[in-house]
């Protein structure tokens, strides 16, 4: 990609501390994509939980636990540490457990098929899909809120007149 340089220090970006709409825009993302997270280990950590609840059944059983308790972890870590990487694990670990609902609603998965009518399946499917779109707006925040900024008259630093 010609003209398009990505760097390790992009990852780093985060919104600034200022009172500007697009800090505060983007920290509000971060805030409410990284406790939509955690909602939905919630509901998973219940449905995990309940007497005869996911925990019984084998392998899907122990990914309801998994996907619990990293959701809590990761929901956390998005909200307090507010950079475009924790952006990006939210918005991929969103994906990823609508993938496996898609696949096990489809074709089965571990030898278990699942169903969009199973409880709270269409609550934690929207609240994946609206987590991982409020997270995707918050790293494009944090892209253009941490762009360097140019006063007019001046040149950037390392630029040629």
């Amino acid at each position: 990609m010609e003209g398009m340089q990505i760097s390790w220090g992009m990852l780093l970006r985060r919104p600034g501390r200022s009172r500007r709409a697009v800090d505060l825009t983007a920290t509000a993302a971060f805030a409410v994509g990284g406790l939509l997270l955690v909602c939905s280990a919630y509901i998973h950590f219940h449905l995990w939980n309940e007497t005869n609840g996911y925990r019984s059944i084998p392998t899907i059983g122990p990914l309801f636990l998994l996907q619990s308790i990293a959701g809590l972890v990761i929901g956390v870590g998005v909200v307090a540490v507010r950079r475009l990487w924790a952006a990006l694990i939210g918005i991929g670990f969103a994906l990823a457990t609508m993938a496996g609902f898609l696949i096990s609603v489809a074709h089965g998965l571990f030898g278990f098929k699942d169903s969009w009518v199973a409880p709270f399946a269409k609550e934690a499917f929207t609240i994946e899909v609206v987590a991982a779109v409020v997270l995707v707006i918050a790293a494009a925040l944090c892209l253009i809120g941490s762009a360097p900024r140019v006063r007019s008259g001046s040149t950037p630093a390392g630029t040629a007149t």
